[in-house]
């Protein structure tokens, strides 16, 4: 019997076109399986509380946008507000819920775009800062704060730090030299609760978290006492990234102005504290960047590291 001889070109040529057929079914499988960029959101979320609270608000509300959307919602919580404009495009976010003087930041900076922001229980879709004390501190005005002891939230919030910025340079003072010590609590929750538990002499922070943590201690109204509230500002809305595809965008605006009219949404927003949401544009933070133009802060060279 004589043996099948095959030339070494032809073998060769085989071998190659074997190889190009495993390949490309090992590059089609991949893709298969690979997610899209599209199949995953990534939001943000400031620390307005700690991370356990901010969760457990969220959480509920990135699956029902899952589900209405059909892509997967993940929330992360950033340590501090500074981090989310630092962090938004090395961490490849695709939107956040930013507060008011985070959104301005971010937009100017990253030209984030806003879609929508809740309404509360009471039907407000703003908020205030507020400059408080303890009632027995004898605080009434700027005057007997010096060589005290101030608690501030963040150098990238309106209420935690815009706020007392504006009323220390409106009365001619420099916080750094007229007060004893001033720190950075973190969160609104922390910086009224060190007041109230004597760790600072005067705070600030948003209305809305002193006001959620006053109905459930009575001692914030029985011993705190305001000295000064801001103007009303946006309420924390949610922001896309820019060049986020129109259909995710699109989606994600429909669904959280609409899921009021759905009973398993209205569920979904009481729990989470709000009526509903509504429709946001840039302009609605028109008084944030003329808070910030009033102290003069350029926006886009804003260092906004705490101390």
């Amino acid at each position: 019997m004589k043996k099948l001889v095959i030339p070494f070109c032809v073998l060769l040529i085989l071998m190659v076109a074997a190889g190009c057929e495993r390949s490309e079914t090992v590059s089609a499988k991949k893709t298969e399986i690979e997610p899209t960029r599209e199949k995953t959101l990534l939001i943000g979320l400031i620390p307005e509380q700690n991370i356990f609270k901010q969760m457990e608000r969220y959480g509920p509300l990135a699956g029902y946008l899952s589900k209405k959307i059909d892509m997967t919602i993940r929330l992360t919580v950033l340590p501090r507000y500074g981090n989310i404009v630092d962090n938004f495009a090395s961490t490849g976010m695709d939107g956040a819920f930013f507060g008011s003087f985070t959104y301005v930041l971010a937009h100017e900076k990253l030209g984030v775009e806003v879609l929508a922001r809740p309404v509360s229980l009471n039907g407000t879709s703003t908020y205030h800062g507020l400059i408080f004390t303890r009632k027995d501190s004898r605080i009434k005005s700027v005057r007997q704060m010096e060589g005290k002891r101030f608690a501030f939230v963040d150098k990238g919030t309106t209420a935690g730090y815009l706020l007392p910025l504006r009323y220390f340079r409106g009365h001619g003072k420099n916080y750094r030299t007229y007060l004893k010590e001033i720190y950075f609590a973190g969160t609104h929750e922390d910086a009224i609760l060190d007041v109230l538990n004597r760790k600072a002499d005067i705070g600030a922070a948003k209305n809305t978290i002193y006001e959620r943590l006053a109905a459930s201690d009575d001692r914030i109204n029985r011993e705190l006492v305001i000295l000064e509230r801001s103007p009303e500002v946006p309420e924390n809305g949610l922001a896309v990234r820019r060049g986020l595809d129109d259909s995710p965008k699109k989606k994600l605006r429909q669904v959280l102005l609409t899921m009021h009219e759905d009973p398993e949404g209205a569920v979904i927003l009481e729990a989470f504290g709000v009526r509903r949401f509504i429709e946001t544009h840039d302009t609605d933070y028109q008084v944030v960047y003329r808070y910030a133009q009033d102290i003069g802060l350029n926006l886009l060279t804003y260092d906004y590291m705490n101390e």
